[in-house]
């Protein structure tokens, strides 16, 4: 049985445990269990002096110089530092700028423009709403046809069943690296191969597995992948999104959003638009330099810790928090909607009961914080820089409470 002593014991062989004193409120006493990591992650406290100190110092003084000192690069130096310690990217394929939602369309469009004549795009009935979405609006613009896959909502897309839906008329997949409800794990490098064999090009959403989860989008071929940095690392609520896309695609895709920031010649103010080389032309307007400020402490914590260890630290969680639940009384009805596998799933589990979403409330008041997904998912999100086994426990002791008393 899961239990405190368990807990405490993985915690003193953690060689991750001394990490979480790094974040702000992990000392926190009306904070219980912080089980929400996958949608907001903590700040640093390193990243609390900076955003501080950028007020009067690099914005305050510096004023405008600001953009020929740093600022104006400040998107692709990032994007190439988020693309080594994360993404598996060599420098030159990775910026930051814009939110999910508009990185998402802006490549999704040129995505489809450059396979004309193909009329499907790909995308399954369990992706992020967003995604979901936007290939609705963008296949009414382009006169496109949606090609759903029914993807399994305690489960995600499978090799066959991509198989089965490609055709020569697929000019683009969409597809989530970590299912957002289920937190399943696909098989990226088998996925995208059979979408290259049938012709057609693969955007992977990776905002619920970067920097929970190995990625190496280089060696597994992937063309365009678009995230967010406010779960896994910790940007602060709304900070920009990144995108990657493969070196050699550069030239073949036309973003749809040509604004100055991505002009060949952006400070001469031309009559016309020319996109600049390399990743510069798939930015738009002027980046959100403040919204950067909190990535790079999170990214140099990454990069000191290395992926593989937050990932094995990131499957002990998960498979704690499923022998937990697993310890309840099947009479409950309490029941895990995430695979068992550790290779298989990502760094959040979802538990179903028809009593969550009013649970969720009253745990929220409590101090113990996980997310509610309709129509009875709660989703345990555990980022393992940040999350400890006893954290983890006595929030779920909590939920066993409330059931009890229900």
């Amino acid at each position: 049985m899961a239990s405190l002593a368990e807990a405490e014991e993985l915690d003193a062989h953690d060689p991750l445990a001394s990490r979480r004193e790094l974040f702000v409120g992990s000392d926190d006493p009306s904070i219980v269990a912080y089980l929400d990591g996958n949608s907001l992650g903590r700040p640093l406290r390193a990243s609390a002096t900076r955003l501080a100190s950028f007020v009067p110092d690099a914005w305050g003084s510096r004023l405008i110089r600001g953009w020929d000192e740093e600022w104006f690069d400040l998107p692709l130096a990032l994007g190439d530092r988020i693309g080594a310690v994360t993404l598996g990217a060599a420098p030159g394929q990775v910026a930051v700028g814009d939110s999910t939602t508009v990185l998402l369309y802006k490549l999704i469009r040129a995505a489809v423009d450059a396979r004309p004549g193909r009329r499907e795009i790909v995308v399954d009935t369990d992706n992020f709403p967003t995604d979901r979405y936007l290939v609705e609006g963008i296949a009414a613009e382009r006169g496109l046809a949606l090609r759903w896959i029914e993807s399994d909502t305690r489960g995600g897309v499978t090799p066959l069943q991509l198989e089965a839906v490609l055709s020569d008329q697929t000019a683009l997949v969409l597809l989530s690296h970590v299912a957002y409800r289920s937190g399943f794990l696909a098989d990226v490098p088998a996925l995208t191969t059979l979408a290259h064999g049938a012709g057609a090009l693969v955007l992977w959403d990776v905002c619920h597995s970067v920097a929970s989860v190995p990625i190496e989008l280089d060696d597994w071929g992937v063309d365009i992948a678009v995230g967010c940095t406010y779960k896994y690392l910790n940007g602060g609520p709304g900070s920009p999104a990144f995108v990657y896309v493969r070196r050699d695609l550069h030239e073949q895709l036309v973003q749809p959003i040509q604004g100055w920031m991505g002009h060949a010649a952006p400070f001469e103010m031309g009559p016309g638009y020319a996109p600049a080389p390399g990743m510069r032309r798939f930015l738009s307007g002027t980046p959100s330099i403040v919204g950067m400020q909190a990535l790079p402490d999170m990214v140099d914590l990454i990069d000191e810790v290395g992926m593989p260890a937050i990932r094995t630290k990131s499957e002990t969680l998960t498979r704690f928090a499923i022998e937990a639940v697993d310890d309840w009384p099947a009479s409950w009805g309490v029941e895990v909607a995430t695979p068992r596998e550790p290779g298989h799933r990502g760094s959040h589990v979802t538990i179903e009961h028809p009593a969550f979403e009013r649970i969720t409330a009253e745990l929220w008041r409590r101090g113990v914080i996980p997310d509610f997904r309709a129509p009875r998912g709660m989703r345990v999100g555990l980022s393992p820089l940040s999350t400890s086994h006893v954290e983890l426990f006595n929030g779920l002791e909590i939920v066993k409470q409330m059931l009890v008393r229900r």
